[in-house]
């Protein structure tokens, strides 16, 4: 089975495993790489989490993916396509679960330009790989530094809708970008 889903230039993508536990409890359990989720997670929360993405791969054949710093082999972060309820106004009824471009990254490789080149790098594999004709991001309205990696990936603002999560009620924008003829 393939691992290894996309390269860039100072990165590539590949499947998550088992015994990426522990560097993803460095994202994770970290409560600043976690504030739009209001909460760092707990060991039994990530090993949910990692169990879901190996879930996503049997039952869809892609989801998030570990990114891989080429030059040092570190797994920085974790960015990939899932499918998402999504109630926002803009999608049409027949397409409340949508494909999302989803990122996250450990605190010290913020604002280096490695999540918008990994969500570049998935856009292109759901348009040319997977075959979606729309991909898109839902994010919270208070994450400014995600909000501008959607932009920089050609995404638009397409509506937005609360999420209640956590026992709290959290305002998200619906971003989208459409596969060009």
């Amino acid at each position: 089975m393939q691992t290894k889903i996309s390269d860039t230039e100072r990165l590539y993508l590949r499947r998550l495993k088992e015994d990426d536990y522990e560097a993803l409890c460095l994202m994770l359990k970290d409560e600043a790489v976690m504030y739009a989720y209001e909460h760092a997670f707990s060991d039994e929360e990530v090993h949910e989490w990692l169990e879901r993405q190996l879930k996503r791969y049997k039952e869809y054949g892609f989801g998030l993916w570990a990114v891989i710093l080429k030059e040092s082999e570190e797994l920085i972060g974790q960015c990939g396509i899932t499918m998402q309820d999504c109630p926002a106004d803009y999608v049409r009824e027949a397409e409340k679960r949508i494909p999302e471009i989803g990122y996250l990254f450990r605190k010290e490789y913020w604002h280096k330009g490695y999540a918008t080149e990994a969500a570049t790098a998935c856009r292109e594999y759901g348009f040319n790989v997977l075959g979606f004709s729309e991909l898109y991001s839902i994010i919270r309205d208070n994450n400014t530094a995600s909000i501008k990696v959607a932009e920089r990936n050609g995404m638009e603002r397409r509506g937005s809708f609360v999420k209640h999560y956590y026992g709290i009620d959290m305002p998200h924008i619906v971003f989208s970008v459409k596969r060009k003829k």
